[in-house]
């Protein structure tokens, strides 16, 4: 790979396509998807809303809060950059290591996942190795199972890393159209779906379920919410990258988490308002159907079925690709770091860390291999909200022992707002351990295993610099 002279990346991002990342990143499958083993979890309509709702607050808690250490901390890596100066070295690494090993390549891997079967749905796509199918790893891995489908996501990943390797802007050009595509296909299913005569929006609101529920039931039915919200963290991984990151990098996270929690909560009041509690449950047990699909069906037909998973193809191409600009981002800062391999610090004449993409596309198509779809998101996001946990402790951290240093931005309803979302974060973890433990262990291991690698990475920067 040739580079260019200067190893920097450009700023040439305002405030629009800040905002066109935040929204990209989380627009995904989830939109589509999770209403269905929300329903099963909690057997009520009002209570999948109800976790909507919550999950959109606690998102928006820690946006905000994530927003008043961008603002003074802004800068390529995101929340690697904020650790390094709240924390250490060390507990930076550990979160770079995890985005790198679980949380944004599995939500790669996932995107991939759910693209494929999409298409599928349209072109199916001849079976391969059935033979292998019952091949596994400890029974928990399958990698041949549905081998046709994964297969297919590796090569999308692989085709989308080789594009974002000519360019941020060339990159975020082709966010912005998938994006304006996206909106406009929720926004027809919304008012389709709303306006049909199929439509009962009163007996929703009034549906509480017919079974007794925990509050451990809300927490495991948020995973799946969560999973629909993740990736609004990934434009502070850019910042490097955005015009005036320190007041951009904060306006973006607020604006685009609003516009995703009003898409969200409309959309599913339409699912919701076109197919039962059974229905959605017999959905998600059927484990190849999609709620979106089938509420569209509901009202459009068989001829709406082919409409709903173009969308969904476009939805996931559109958030998986934002997601590989974004994250790839976050390797580099470590490599300049000294922190991870050498030349994933390095960038390619299109000022891209061309390397990091490559590392990234075939951990996320290794991840592809190794389970479903559900258990992937279950994974990231018990990974994931640790990290956000740490990020809101930072704020108060930092007003502690900077009060006067200058904040571009203050979270709203501070020392509440934090606090809320710390506290919400610590029972979430420890609720995810109980209800998905599998999910969680391999998670915790995959975190715990980048603790070698740091003294390893640690040792051979101290090397470099005492040869040089």
């Amino acid at each position: 790979m040739v580079h260019s002279s200067s190893n920097e990346l450009n700023r040439t991002l305002g405030l629009k396509l800040a905002v066109v990342a935040v929204v990209g990143n989380i627009l995904g499958s989830g939109v589509y998807k999770k209403v269905a083993p929300m329903a099963a979890e909690l057997d009520s309509a009002a209570l999948v809303l109800l976790c909507w709702i919550l999950g959109g607050i606690v998102t928006l808690f820690g946006a905000l809060s994530s927003a008043e250490l961008a603002g003074m901390l802004a800068d390529t890596g995101g929340e690697f950059t904020y650790y390094k100066k709240v924390y250490n070295r060390f507990f930076a690494f550990i979160f770079g290591w995890s985005v790198f090993t679980v949380i944004k390549t599995a939500t790669i891997a996932s995107l991939a996942y759910v693209f494929t079967e999409s298409l599928n749905g349209i072109v199916p796509l001849p079976e391969l190795l059935t033979g292998w199918s019952d091949i596994n790893l400890f029974g928990i891995f399958h990698p041949f199972a549905d081998f046709n489908i994964k297969l297919v996501a590796i090569i999308l990943i692989l085709l989308l890393t080789l594009f974002n390797t000519s360019g941020i802007k060339t990159g975020m050009g082709l966010s912005t159209a998938l994006l304006v595509l996206v909106v406009l296909g929720i926004s027809m299913i919304i008012l389709f779906g709303l306006t049909s005569s199929q439509s009962h929006i009163s007996p929703v609101l009034n549906d509480y379920g017919t079974t007794s529920f925990h509050i451990s039931s809300i927490f495991t039915a948020m995973l799946a919410a969560f999973w629909a919200y993740e990736g609004w963290s990934a434009v502070g991984y850019i910042a490097g990258e955005i015009k005036e990151p320190n007041r951009n990098v904060p306006k973006s996270l607020a604006i685009g988490v609003f516009i995703v929690i009003a898409l969200y909560l409309a959309v599913n009041v339409t699912y919701l308002s076109l197919l039962t509690v059974p229905q959605l449950k017999s959905i998600y047990e059927s484990h190849n159907q999609i709620a979106a699909v089938e509420a569209v069906r509901v009202f459009w037909g068989p001829k709406g079925v082919m409409l709903i998973s173009f969308l969904i193809l476009i939805t996931t191409l559109g958030c998986n690709h934002a997601s590989i600009i974004s994250n790839a981002r976050v390797y580099y800062a470590m490599a300049k770091e000294g922190l991870f391999f050498k030349k994933v610090g390095t960038v390619n004449k299109a000022k891209v860390p061309a390397t990091a993409l490559w590392y990234q596309g075939i951990w996320s198509s290794v991840l592809v291999l190794s389970g479903t779809f559900d258990q992937l998101t279950d994974m990231l996001i018990f990974a994931a909200f640790i990290f956000y946990g740490a990020t809101t402790l930072g704020v108060i951290i930092m007003r502690i022992r900077k009060p006067d240093l200058h904040r571009p931005y203050k979270v709203w309803g501070y020392p509440v707002v934090p606090a809320l979302f710390l506290v919400f974060c610590v029972g979430f973890i420890f609720n995810t351990i109980i209800s998905r433990p599998r999910e969680a262990g391999i998670g915790m291991v995959l975190i715990a295993i980048g603790i070698p690698f740091y003294f390893y990475f640690t040792r051979r920067s101290i090397k470099n610099k005492i040869s040089s």
